[in-house]
């Protein structure tokens, strides 16, 4: 699908040169004294991680990939790879733990994650907002510590480390946001 120059957006996924690129900063927009006006999109490659500053002119047209979104239900790691199953047909597929990054350890058995394919090769996977974790180590509680006091370190069953209030204490759930691994609160 073709969109105009000043269309791009941060985190489309464009053809560019027969390669996929990311947007990966929001594009920047000017309009020289001199010359056309023009957009300045810096985009990384998906296939060898490189990344280019590119300018369109305001004119031009640019080939964003038609990606395919699916949901699909994480089993088990083999190797180094995921082994996750569509709910619908009952397919499973195999996608590389690369695609999650720094994510991995958020995965649960049979979470949901929504993988996005160009041409049946996946290139993007995303994780729920939030998730329910257990905090497995933090400091004792501070006697006469309130909700609106300060957060103090905790590291999740899963490995992370995350700030939370003072008032928690080993062994809770809580409900934390994937994409800035911050607290949201107490799990009901």
């Amino acid at each position: 699908m073709k969109i105009s120059a000043n269309s791009i957006r941060a985190g489309n996924i464009l053809v560019y040169e027969s390669d996929l690129w990311v947007v990966t900063k929001t594009p920047e927009h000017t309009k020289p004294g001199k010359g056309g006006a023009y957009v300045q999109v810096e985009m990384k490659n998906l296939k060898a991680g490189t990344k280019v500053i590119e300018r369109f002119s305001s004119s031009d047209y640019v080939e964003r990939a038609q990606l395919e979104q699916r949901d699909l239900q994480f089993l088990y790691i083999e190797d180094d790879n995921l082994v996750l199953m569509d709910n619908e047909t009952f397919e499973q597929i195999l996608i590389s733990q690369k695609i999650l990054g720094d994510k991995l350890p958020f995965l649960t058995d049979n979470m949901v994650i929504t993988v996005e394919f160009y041409e049946e090769v996946p290139i993007k996977a995303e994780l729920p907002h939030t998730i329910v974790a257990e905090i497995a180590e933090t400091d004792p509680v501070i006697k006469g510590s309130t909700v609106t006091s300060s957060y103090k370190p905790a590291i999740l069953t899963n490995g992370i480390k995350v700030m939370v209030p003072s008032y928690l204490v080993t062994g809770e759930k809580i409900v934390i946001k994937t994409e800035d691994v911050s607290f949201v609160e107490r799990a009901k």
